[in-house]
C-alpha cells in the first residue's frame, strides 16, 4: 500500500463528454499515510498567467469519473486549474480494504491534493500575511 505504483486508465473513461476547451491528464500524488491517490487534472486550454485552483471529490463510493469529474471539467472551462481524485481505498487510488469509510483518511487526501496542486507550476502563489 505505501506508494504503491497505480496502472491507470488512458482511455476517456468518463460518465459526461470531454470538452474541447480543457486539456485532460492523470496525475497521482501521495497522502501522508503513504496511500497513493490517482486524479483527473483538468486545465484551460490557452491560458496564460497564473491560475487558481480546485481540488474536488465525491461523497462516499463516488468516483472522478462522475460528478466530481465532471463538476472539475466545468470549472476549468472557466479559468481553474483543477483536480478530480478518488479517495483512498476507491476506484483508481490504493488502499486497503477497499470502499471503506475513513474520514481522517479522507481529510488527508484532500490536504494531499491541496499540497500537490499548490506546488504546480501555473497556480497562484499564497500571499504572505
Amino acid at each position: 500500500m505505501i506508494n504503491e505504483k497505480l496502472t491507470l486508465t488512458t482511455d476517456w473513461d468518463k460518465v459526461f463528454p470531454k470538452s474541447n476547451l480543457v486539456n485532460h491528464q492523470k496525475v497521482t500524488f501521495t497522502n501522508r499515510y503513504g496511500i497513493t491517490l490517482a486524479a483527473d487534472m483538468y486545465t484551460p486550454k490557452n491560458a496564460t498567467g497564473k491560475l487558481a485552483a480546485l481540488a474536488v471529490s465525491g461523497p462516499f463510493g463516488a468516483v472522478k469519473e462522475q460528478s466530481s469529474g465532471l463538476y472539475a471539467q466545468t470549472m476549468a472551462e472557466k479559468g481553474f486549474l483543477t483536480i478530480a481524485f478518488d479517495p483512498s481505498f476507491t476506484g483508481e487510488s490504493a488502499g486497503q480494504p477497499r470502499f471503506m469509510a475513513s474520514p481522517d483518511i479522507n481529510t488527508e487526501d484532500f490536504q494531499a491534493a491541496v499540497d500537490f496542486l499548490s506546488v504546480h507550476p501555473t497556480l497562484i502563489p499564497k500571499k504572505s500575511v
